[in-house]
């Protein structure tokens, strides 16, 4: 498979993603919608489902659709990140690229399907809640371990997936992430994935939304950063086991 392959796979998988995972939020928290109110599980629910979609869009290079989840395999060990891919310095260059586009696609997609919600939503924390992370109560020192820790099931657990027969597939990923955002999605809204957070903040600074407020970048280092340390250790980690 080349990398170019690996690329555009990647952007598609990831850009399904964040168009649906960034839709339920806009479905819950923007001004007029259909599903307006609808609660943190209805968000829960629907991220887990964009991962579903998103990990069969991007089935041939691996669906990574996290940088979390790359450096954690390069951080294992392994050989391959998909099958003919072998783990090296361009390769992992060219998923986290293709991670980080698509999750900017995929925010720009969810503001261009609510557009009008947006225009009548006064409030710009909820604006930008629809694309990035934030914390319920603003300590970055525990805002980041909530985040490595979050990560860390993600990853620990993704791998485990690898290694051992499963008939759920994309399934089991699916109910993980949707399981994560239940327990420990409480504090920081559970980014535990750089890109997808890092590529909607980008977008919302750019694109021309009415009575949009700051992006918070005081805060933008914490789901990128969080994310970068659960997945690599899980990684490490996981060579004891598996």
């Amino acid at each position: 498979m080349s990398l170019w392959h690996v690329f555009f796979s990647e952007v598609a998988g990831t850009a399904m993603l964040l168009l649906l995972g960034c839709g339920v939020v806009a479905n819950v928290l923007l001004a007029g919608s259909k599903g307006f109110g609808g609660g943190w599980l209805l968000i829960n629910f629907g991220w887990g489902l964009g991962v579903f979609a998103g990990v069969y869009v991007a089935f041939k290079s691996g669906a990574h659709l996290n940088p979390a989840v790359t450096l954690g395999l390069l951080a294992n060990g392994v050989n391959q990140y998909a099958p003919g891919v072998d783990v090296n310095f361009g390769s992992t260059v060219v998923y986290l690229c293709g991670e980080m586009v698509g999750a900017f696609l995929g925010a720009v997609l969810a503001w261009l399907a609510y557009r009008e919600h947006f225009d009548t939503t006064e409030d710009p924390a909820l604006q930008l809640a629809v694309f990035s992370t934030g914390p319920a109560i603003r300590n970055y020192t525990w805002n980041l371990i909530t985040e490595i820790i979050a990560t860390f099931v993600l990853v620990f657990v993704i791998l485990f997936f690898g290694s051992t027969p499963s008939g759920l597939g994309p399934l089991a990923v699916a109910l993980l992430v949707v399981g994560i955002g239940a327990s420990l999605g409480g504090p920081t809204g559970y980014a535990i994935n750089p890109a997808r957070d890092l590529g909607p903040r980008i977008a919302h600074a750019l694109l021309p939304i009415k009575g949009k407020g700051i992006s918070d970048w005081g805060y933008s280092w914490v789901p990128v950063v969080g994310p970068i340390i659960g997945g690599v250790i899980a990684g490490l980690l996981a060579r004891a086991f598996i």
